[in-house]
């Protein structure tokens, strides 16, 4: 076992088991993927122990083996605090039997919740009508409503409403007023507008306000899973950063050369090659 609060950590939202878990891992990473599967939280992930659990790989052959399940989805490593009132940082390898793209991962190391898990556990049976009706609408809903007073040219059906609400929400989440919200929705409308639903869909999209940012402390951050460099998760491809993945970076535009003077440096190696062999 590692330290405590290192080591391996299972990722929420995972499948219920079955046989053919990793059947679309190659033979090595398939072995390895089912034995770290069965070792318990806490247990220890750096490769050299891992080589110890089994006698079948060294240790360059598992550094490669946790690279391919990074790749394939299965695991990140991580640095994290401990809470807010310690501010020791931890190393962890959050594994999941059930494969995960880039974007799930994000989420997850963002906000430490798997993405839907808070829509999951909410009651999806929807309410009856009638209780729809007693229920006191949104200020999402409201402001909607509010611009067909505003302007006839927006007037929008109760149907109409519910479908554009989380729209709404989400300008009003961004820090958007009632006020500004009917000022930018009705601002500059075009004489008619044929469908009221439709175009405020696209104005909601359109012009929705940026996220502001938060001041909260990073508790999270992301490492390569082979060269363990901090990195954003955004910047992990398969958990691996731009070196490790073998990517080239492309030189700057003041750096690259013109055609001409691709040419210029063509004719001068032509020109040595043929002044070489003649002499």
């Amino acid at each position: 076992m590692a330290s405590p609060g290192y080591g391996k950590q299972t990722a929420p939202g995972e499948l219920p088991p079955a046989a053919d878990d990793f059947a679309h891992l190659p033979v090595r990473e398939a072995y390895l993927a089912s034995l770290i599967n069965h070792l318990p939280d806490g247990a220890a992930m750096d490769v050299k122990t891992l080589a110890v659990y089994q006698p079948l790989f060294g240790q360059m052959a598992v550094r490669t083996a946790l690279n391919n399940l990074s790749t394939a989805g299965h695991l990140r490593r991580v640095r994290e605090r401990v809470n807010a009132d310690r501010p020791q940082w931890v190393f962890r390898t959050y594994f999941s039997r059930t494969p995960r793209s880039d974007a799930w991962w994000n989420h997850f190391l963002a906000t430490g919740e798997a993405p839907g898990a808070s829509e999951a556990s909410t009651d999806s049976t929807p309410d009856p009508p009638e209780e729809r009706r007693a229920t006191p609408p949104s200020s999402a809903y409201a402001a909607l409503a509010g611009l067909g007073i505003a302007d006839t040219r927006l007037a929008l059906s109760a149907a109409d409403c519910e479908a554009l609400e989380p729209l709404a929400a989400e300008w009003l989440a961004r820090g958007t007023t009632p006020a500004l919200f009917t000022a930018a929705l009705t601002a500059g409308l075009p004489t008619p507008v044929h469908s009221p639903a439709a175009f405020t869909r696209r104005r909601l999209l359109d012009k929705m306000p940026p996220e502001r940012p938060t001041a909260s402390p990073v508790t999270r951050i992301a490492e390569c899973t082979d060269c363990r460099t901090p990195c954003r998760p955004h910047a992990l491809l398969g958990g691996l950063c731009r070196t490790c993945r073998g990517t080239p970076k492309a030189l700057p535009p003041h750096q690259r050369l013109s055609p001409a003077a691709v040419r210029a440096h063509a004719a001068r190696a032509r020109q040595a090659v043929i002044t070489s062999s003649r002499s």
